[in-house]
């Protein structure tokens, strides 16, 4: 699966800012709340969930 310029833009977002990442990739629905909760909770979760999201749509 060969990756386009906006994804690699939105790989490096997830690190920086997960819910921005999540939300440039699914948009502001289930899936950005989820990533939000998941950073305040602890940076980590929330950027292993973003890289989940980018890299699975």
């Amino acid at each position: 699966m060969p990756f386009t310029a906006s994804d690699i833009c939105k790989i490096i977002l997830a690190f920086f800012l997960p819910p921005l990442g999540v939300f440039l990739e699914r948009g502001c629905g289930a899936d950005f709340l989820i990533n939000i909760l998941l950073t305040i909770l602890g940076w980590v979760p929330g950027i292993i969930h973003a890289l989940y999201i980018i890299l699975k749509y």
